[in-house]
């Protein structure tokens, strides 16, 4: 057994979107000298997209050495379009720290996360965090947590869990609270003295060794449970080592977890985590949670062990997809000339690399058409992120409009995925909120007000209704509404949703829009481009007031004369135009539009961009 550390103590946190599990590592590491203060904050978000939008997308790693044990943290997705990764994560950790915001409390991925891994027999440390936020309640949160558990078939030993209330964000963590709020924050500015080590020796206390020299001479037991790619050593395999040992060259036998078939393979690279980075190993042991190279066709859940004696780990079922889109090359007039990447051979090159580590998203070639591809995930936000990554990358490519994936049951029926939708709101809000969501055929489960002017509403809707939602949310309610779903099962079909009421305004020529045709058609409804933007026949360049699409001129200049007025001419003043970001696009459009997308562009078009042949597909479709 490795002799830098007495044990291995591996724990997975597990929290909602934004209940502050990410800031909570960097605290810990800070703790343990492995992160210094001059360092950027949250470092587990290490992807551009992660930082932007604020959310955990891909399952990390970090190793904590804290005296003389060395914690293997797992940090896991918050959002519910990424839960594939947090069931597997959670069966490469003994125990679970559950995050919980002091004033929201539990929240649906607090749930669906909390339920597998009671169900796995951890008995979960809880963290009431942000006791430092106005209106928090942790007295209130810490029955809502205990009813949750009860609730889930906790048994009486997971019961009585532990907590400990923290404030990531000012470093501070307490078994015995005192303070909170404002009091908190004039405390700590006043003593200066707070550290999150509390948590540390909870995580001694009751998360049970991982390692031991018994389980270190026991038969070779590693199972992957997340997947990672290298350029330079090819598909890496990331998993835990439940038994046995391993080593740099070994001949060892691979259990596949879908085909149940076994096969032979070597062992060319072990990396261990060591604080934030990962470090080349020459031997691994048991308890601890490594990555491996040299298996070409490795696979989640596979298990690897010595020849002739492979234990095969539990069976992983990977979690179905329920929105598909289509990814196709861009083919509009603007076509090649901002990106780097323009061709169906590209595109597809870098949608099948991108299977290789996400093992949620699945790429279907189309037979009649080489020129588009269905990629199919668990939301459209997963979707819509693996565009922004293709964007950001250098690609051109255009989207189709997110559809829900329908599946057939025994008796010929068409099923739908549903979900359940949580919405906290100013109450003010909430009346319009509502009757959008019963519009969209959702069926309210129940609605809670509280005491600072907020409420919350809980409703099971279709999938496929939530597609241009999330827009409309955000502008109802003036950008104070925290959103969150999760997939909850299929059922039966429940016909037409309308999503989009209104049309839109379709430029009927080529060239540059100017000022003045832009301020002639503000009273037709809302515009998406300004003064200066280069449009093509059959570009989308705004929002029509009323229903039906329109024909428009966004290129018609002021006609010039020799007579002069009697007073000076009106002056242009224009609204700013309405900005649409690629996630806003892609729920925006219908289905006879597209989403084209450049590394310097967001533009919203007609499938067909000549007005006839527009017409005649319509009537088609309409037979």
């Amino acid at each position: 057994m490795n002799q830098n550390y007495i044990d291995i103590r591996n724990v997975a946190i597990i929290a909602h979107v934004d209940h502050g599990k990410t800031t909570l590592v960097d605290g810990l590491l800070k703790v343990t000298g492995q992160l210094k203060k001059l360092e950027t904050e949250r470092v587990l978000d290490n992807l551009e997209l992660e930082r932007e939008k604020g959310i955990t997308i891909k399952a990390k790693n970090a190793s904590i050495f804290y005296k003389n044990h060395k914690i293997n943290i797992i940090d896991t997705p918050g959002h519910a379009d990424f839960g594939g990764e947090v069931e597997r994560v959670l069966g490469m950790a003994d125990n679970s720290l559950l995050i919980v915001d002091s004033v929201e409390g539990p929240m649906p991925q607090t749930r669906f996360v909390l339920a597998k891994s009671l169900k796995m027999g951890h008995k979960p440390i809880v963290i009431i965090n942000k006791i430092d936020r106005e209106f928090a309640n942790p007295d209130k949160v810490l029955n809502e947590v205990f009813d949750l558990f009860d609730e889930l078939g906790a048994d009486s030993e997971q019961l009585d869990f532990p907590v400990i209330y923290a404030s990531a964000k000012l470093n501070y963590a307490t078994l015995e609270i005192e303070k909170i709020g404002i009091e908190l924050q004039k405390h700590i500015e006043e003593n200066q003295k707070c550290s999150l080590e509390p948590i540390l020796e909870m995580i001694l206390k009751y998360v049970p060794p991982a390692s031991s020299e018994e389980k270190n001479k026991n038969n070779l037991q590693l199972q992957i449970m997340n997947l990672d790619y290298d350029d330079y050593v090819g598909r890496i395999g990331v998993g835990r080592i439940f038994s046995g040992t391993i080593k740099k060259g070994d001949i060892v036998e691979v259990y596949k977890n879908e085909t149940q078939e076994i096969q032979k393979a070597k062992i060319t690279k072990i990396m261990g985590f060591e604080g934030l980075n990962k470090i080349d190993l020459q031997e691994a042991y048991s308890g601890d949670v490594v990555g491996i190279a040299g298996i070409e066709d490795i696979k989640i859940g596979d298990t690897i062990g010595n020849p002739g004696n492979v234990i095969p780990g539990p069976r992983i079922e990977i979690e179905e997809p329920t929105v598909s889109m289509y990814f196709l090359v861009n083919d509009s007039p603007f076509a090649g000339k901002e990106g780097k990447y323009i061709t169906s051979r590209q595109l597809r090159e870098r949608l099948l690399k991108e299977t290789l580590t996400n093992v949620s998203i699945r790429v279907i070639e189309d037979n009649e058409r080489k020129d588009r591809f269905e990629v199919q995930g668990r939301g459209d936000l997963q979707l819509a992120l693996l565009a922004e990554t293709l964007r950001r990358e250098g690609f051109e490519l255009q989207l189709s409009k997110p559809e829900v994936i329908i599946k057939i049951d025994e008796q010929n029926k068409k099923l739908e995925p549903y979900e359940i939708v949580v919405i906290d709101l100013p109450e003010v809000y909430a009346g319009s909120i509502i009757q959008e969501l019963n519009r969209r055929k959702g069926i309210m489960e129940s609605m809670e007000t509280f005491s600072h002017g907020t409420c919350r509403i809980e409703y099971i809707i279709p999938t496929r209704s939530l597609i241009g939602f999330r827009s409309f949310l955000i502008t109802e309610s003036r950008g104070t509404a925290a959103f969150s779903s999760r997939f909850s099962h299929y059922d039966t079909f429940i016909g037409h949703i309308a999503n989009r009421i209104n049309g839109v305004l379709v430029s009927m020529v080529d060239g540059v829009a100017v000022a003045y045709a832009l301020w002639q058609l503000e009273e037709r409804g809302k515009i998406f481009v300004e003064p200066g933007t280069k449009v093509y026949k059959g570009m989308i360049i705004g929002e029509h007031s009323r229903e039906g699409d329109l024909e428009v001129n966004p290129c018609k200049e002021k006609k010039l004369t020799n007579i002069r007025a009697s007073g000076s001419d009106e002056a242009i003043r224009l609204t700013p135009p309405t900005k649409l970001n690629l996630e806003q696009s892609i729920e925006y459009i219908e289905d006879d539009e597209l989403v084209e997308v450049t590394p310097l562009n967001i533009r919203l078009r007609k499938k067909y961009l000549d007005p006839t042949e527009r017409k005649k597909m319509s009537k088609l479709l309409a037979r």
